[in-house]
Parts: C-alpha cells; sequence; structure tokens
C-alpha cells in the first residue's frame, strides 16, 4: 500500500477565482475537507442557501452580516477574529459589511464549488 502525500500550498501564488463581480474565492480541496480563502467586496451578497456540508468560517479581515435558519430571523455579525459554526442545512445568508477576507472549512468538500453548480451566488435574496 502507498503512502499518501503531502501537498503545500501558497496562497498568493495560487489564481483567484472569480465568483461574481464582488466575490472571488481560492480553494484548497482535501480528500474529505476543503478550505477557502473566500474575498468578498463591502456590499457583497452571498444569497440564502443550505448545503449538506458543515461550514466553519473564521473572519481574518473585514465582516460579516449573517442571516441564519429559515426565515433569516436570527442575525449574527462576525468580525476579524471571530468564528461562526454553520451546521448542515441551516439556511444561511451573508452580506459584507467592509471589505472582507474569510477563511471558510467544509466538510465534506463543497463539490458545486468545484463543478460549477454554486448559481446560487446569483440568484436575488
Amino acid at each position: 500500500m502507498s503512502q499518501p502525500e503531502a501537498r503545500h500550498f501558497r496562497w498568493d501564488d495560487m489564481p483567484r477565482e472569480a465568483v461574481t463581480d464582488s466575490i472571488s474565492r481560492r480553494l484548497v480541496t482535501g480528500e474529505r475537507m476543503m478550505l477557502a480563502h473566500v474575498y468578498l467586496d463591502r456590499g457583497a451578497v452571498v444569497p440564502k442557501h443550505e448545503h449538506d456540508n458543515e461550514q466553519i468560517t473564521y473572519i481574518l479581515e473585514g465582516a460579516l452580516r449573517f442571516w441564519l435558519g429559515e426565515d433569516g430571523r436570527e442575525e449574527i455579525v462576525v468580525r476579524a477574529g471571530e468564528v461562526l459554526h454553520i451546521p448542515s442545512h441551516l439556511p444561511h445568508k451573508a452580506e459584507a459589511l467592509e471589505d472582507t477576507l474569510d477563511v471558510d472549512v467544509f466538510c465534506p468538500p463543497r463539490q458545486d464549488w468545484l463543478d460549477g453548480t454554486d448559481s446560487y451566488f446569483h440568484e436575488q435574496g
């Protein structure tokens, strides 16, 4: 049996994928988890969506306002140095209150991000 190989990445050497005019990302994907740098311009909105993937969001710079739950009544602002855990299937929406660098960890990896079927980014909501 062969031993798995480690991989090394440097964020600045990786190309940024434009998701919308105001959101871009860089991805590192393993077999069972995904790490993403998500760059959001002030005012950028991630429309309400949900997914099977468990998500941890860690804000390195800036701030995101989240609306959680089907009705979006739970509102929380996550600022630099803070972390939000989003369990599987919890509907959520976000807006960048300022230019923001967000680190997202997903388990399992977001297949829709890998194959380009994440069309919810382009929906109004």
